[in-house]
């Protein structure tokens, strides 16, 4: 059981801890960035575990997140708690005026169209008014087909059939059949 305790690695310390002790260490005017804060631990702390890429990632990210580091330009940094909060790119966000916010604002009119007035007298029905030629707007109705045959009626009309050619495109032309006589 001694040989055991013997044998065993120094435990490491929390990663958040050896990250503030590496940018602490390192101490750049800009902020440290991943490697050089895992490569410093490394050299530190001497046997890492396997996955310690990948565990130096996530504990910057939930650092970063909670607000103990500040990420600015690939590099993480201390939070100084006097300094303002770095802006991003893009249009800085509209100064909040106290006077217009202390100003009662009437209710918002509700979407939609208003209803009627029930009391409202009604409208007078205005007269339309002829314009144009006295002619149908838009297509002209197809003519019936004449009924009762040819003798049906004076007035005939011009259809497809009349003139021998039919809508769309015509039927395939079979060719005659010829009986083939077989004599035995």
């Amino acid at each position: 059981m001694a040989a055991e305790e013997v044998n065993k690695p120094p435990t490491l310390p929390p990663y958040p801890q050896m990250i503030l002790s590496a940018i602490e260490a390192l101490n750049e005017t800009n902020g440290s960035n991943k490697t050089s804060i895992s490569k410093y631990i490394e050299s530190k702390y001497g046997q890492l575990p396997p996955g310690h890429t990948t565990l130096l990632a996530h504990h910057l990210n939930r650092m970063k997140e909670t607000g103990e580091l500040v990420f600015w330009k690939n590099n993480y940094m201390k939070r100084d708690p006097n300094a303002p909060p770095r802006r991003g790119r893009g249009r800085p966000p509209k100064p909040k005026n106290p006077l217009a916010q202390a100003k009662v604002l009437a209710p918002a009119r509700p979407r939609g169209r208003p209803p009627k007035d029930p009391n409202a007298p009604p409208k007078p029905v205005k007269p339309k008014v002829a314009t144009g030629s006295g002619k149908p707007r838009g297509r002209p109705r197809k003519m019936a087909k004449p009924s009762g045959g040819i003798s049906g009626s004076t007035t005939t009309t011009v259809t497809a059939k009349a003139t021998g050619r039919g809508r769309g495109r015509p039927p395939k032309v079979k060719p005659p059949l010829t009986e083939v006589s077989v004599e035995l």
